[in-house]
């Protein structure tokens, strides 16, 4: 994604805009950089939004005919001045004024990651960004629409298979009685009419003594929840703890059971990626000795508990595919054939159709797109004189997520070897540190050691950690409190101390 947008703006004449609380490396392309203080993304989109209606730079057409909720959410705007957001969020009102009216003089896409969403305001930062976006008629359209960049390979294939605890697959909801009966049709059991918990609440609830057990896959929440000594404390206490992965990781090394799984080269089966697109995988290599395919191991498992399996059991993934298409609408049109060479974007519902390239083209799903008034939420946790400074967390181009895998590459782990802590040449300073020295990093939740590293990235007031190494796991600082709608915890914004401790 990042090449093709360098390509856009280098070879086409495509205009940036970037916002990030960090000078990071492809604000060196943007035409205008919005720095905002972290935790205030809401008043910065808010304000875009208000000078474009000011400036009457607003699509009417497209509002009046597809979207409802717009006279409410105009006046919302009322408080949200480029003035304010100055105040408020630090980026100057003659930027804020240059990128409302870049973005609304053309078809503009808005893509975003999670950035955005890991705050206690995640879905109104979302929802303001797709006010924005209705606002000036770019949703529905080439070249537009909110397109959210997805952290891991395949998290939209297993949002669409209903890895999810509010949702079935295709997002038909757990508490809709007409959805649930047709998987209980499909699947010749009684479903429960209750959501799920999230992530964070299966972890509260091991904590509070509710949940007996867990059986976690392709996770390594010992390194990747927020304020991870809690995620720690749980799976220590919990009395039966499954753990399947490819490698043992920080968390299987405390699991009751193992099970060792095959890769994605060493397996059948679909990705669906962030354009919704559904292709093909295919085994390259054999797994391991005594590792297995996921799906076998979940159809072994469930064989023993007393499901009744297809002949294929879990060893047909093509079987597996023709099943989930048959309950799931938005993939009806699918299979193995139609996807052999090139995959195909759903909703795709039958066979004669190509997949849908655009979403929302003629009419948002739910018929009109509504226009959501959102109000600005502070972080959970802001700065004071014991905790002076913002710590925003994130990835590195040379590590992936937890490590699990790219630390074991000698060459990745030269490149970017250990945890380090981003900070400006004026913190530095201020708090008697320079290039390479240790500090000790303390938050409400824990504290950590790692290298001070001086940077042009770093602004005043706001540090920066990566959150791939359990040695000095950035997750150790940061908050769980979460996005009441999403359960998403915010990791973005948590306030730090620092303290140099020696080389």
């Amino acid at each position: 994604m990042g090449a093709a947008l360098k390509r856009a703006i280098t070879q086409h004449g495509t205009k940036l805009i970037v916002s990030d609380p960090r000078k990071i490396d492809i604000v060196r392309f943007a035409d205008v950089w919005l720095r905002a203080q972290p935790g205030t993304d809401v008043i910065w989109i808010n304000a875009l939004a208000h000078v474009i209606l000011r400036d009457g730079l607003h699509d009417r057409e497209y509002i009046d005919e597809r979207t409802e909720g717009f006279t409410a959410y105009s006046q919302s705007l009322a408080q949200f001045t480029p003035e304010y957001a100055e105040k408020m969020c630090g980026i100057p009102v003659v930027d804020l004024e240059k990128a409302a009216h870049l973005y609304a003089k053309g078809k503009s896409a808005i893509l975003y990651c999670m950035g955005i969403t890991q705050h206690v305001s995640g879905t109104d930062n979302v929802k303001a960004l797709a006010n924005l976006a209705m606002l000036c008629g770019n949703i529905g359209i080439e070249g537009g629409g909110l397109n959210p960049l997805r952290g891991q390979n395949n998290v939209q294939g297993a949002c669409d298979m209903g890895a999810l605890p509010v949702t079935y697959p295709a997002y038909g909801k757990v508490t809709d009685e007409t959805v649930r009966a047709r998987f209980e049709a499909a699947w010749s059991v009684t479903l429960s009419p209750n959501n799920g918990l999230t992530s964070r609440q299966m972890f509260d609830a091991v904590d509070a003594g509710t949940l007996q057990s867990m059986y976690l896959i392709g996770e390594n929440p010992v390194v990747s929840h927020a304020d991870s000594a809690h995620a720690v404390h749980c799976l220590e206490k919990i009395p039966f703890l499954i753990v399947q992965d490819i490698f043992l990781t920080e968390t299987a090394k405390l699991a009751d059971v193992v099970l060792p799984a095959a890769c994605f080269a060493e397996k059948n089966g679909t990705f669906s990626n962030t354009e919704r697109r559904v292709q093909r995988v295919r085994k390259a290599v054999n797994p391991p000795q005594g590792a297995r395919d996921d799906a076998q191991i979940v159809c072994d498992i469930a064989a023993q508990m007393g499901a009744v399996l297809a002949p294929e059991g879990g060893t047909n993934a093509e079987a597996i595919f023709n099943e989930m298409t048959s309950v799931t609408p938005s993939y009806a049109g699918l299979s193995y054939k139609r996807i052999e060479k090139n995959g195909i974007q759903w909703p795709c519902p039958d066979e004669k159709s190509d997949g849908t390239s655009i979403l929302h083209a003629d009419n948002f799903v739910r018929g009109k797109g509504k226009f959501h008034p959102v109000s600005y939420v502070a972080p959970a946790e802001v700065v004071d004189e014991t905790y002076p400074l913002i710590l925003t967390t994130g990835r590195v181009l040379y590590q992936y997520h937890t490590g699990t895998m790219t630390r074991k590459a000698t060459e990745l782990a030269t490149k970017s070897p250990a945890a380090y802590i981003e900070i400006s040449s004026n913190d530095a300073k201020k708090y008697g540190m320079k290039d390479g020295d240790m500090a000790k990093v303390s938050s409400r939740r824990g504290t950590i050691r790692v290298t001070v590293k001086l940077s042009e990235k770093a602004v005043d007031g706001t540090v920066f950690i990566p959150f791939h190494f359990a040695e000095a796991a950035a997750n150790v600082l940061t908050n769980s409190a979460e996005c009441p709608e999403s359960g998403i915890a915010e990791v973005k914004v948590c306030a730090v101390n620092i303290e140099p401790v020696g080389d």
